[in-house]
């Protein structure tokens, strides 16, 4: 895979961070996000518990997550690179166990939705890396 491509991956992975984890990054829209989880996991009639809005450290937490990745996933918007795409993937394998954790102990299952995405993201971004690098060893 050429350099342009694996950062183009690198940069997309950021981007969707980005979506994703913004309405985290601060305690009002934190707690609206907590909201609009609570109304989707009722609405599918869903087991397991969502966030409390209620919960200070629950909100504490979440925009400590929240403000880390924006900054991380601006960072790799304006320059990415192969070392980024590394320590991201492995970021992201790392946000995996919590989530998986937190689903067996009883999270909501969209939990499961969010985990299957990190994880669709690290095989993607983390096989785009080693790609790169394959193709960089192979033409040295």
């Amino acid at each position: 895979m050429t350099e342009s491509t694996t950062l183009r991956v690198i940069r997309i992975s950021a981007l969707y961070d980005l979506v994703i984890t913004a309405g985290f990054a601060l305690p009002w829209t934190a707690v609206l996000v907590f909201g609009g989880l609570a109304q989707a996991h009722e609405a599918l009639g869903l087991t397991g518990i969502t966030p409390s809005p209620d919960d200070v450290f629950t909100v504490m937490f979440a925009n400590l997550m929240g403000s880390i990745v924006v900054v991380w996933a601006v960072f790799r918007i304006l320059r990415p690179t192969i070392a980024a795409g590394v320590a991201d993937t492995t970021a992201r394998l790392l946000f995996s166990v919590g989530m998986a954790t937190a689903l067996l102990n009883g999270a909501t299952a969209l939990t499961g939705v969010l985990l299957a995405l990190e994880l669709a993201w690290a095989v993607v971004q983390g096989g785009a890396v080693l790609a790169h690098r394959r193709r960089a060893t192979a033409s040295v």
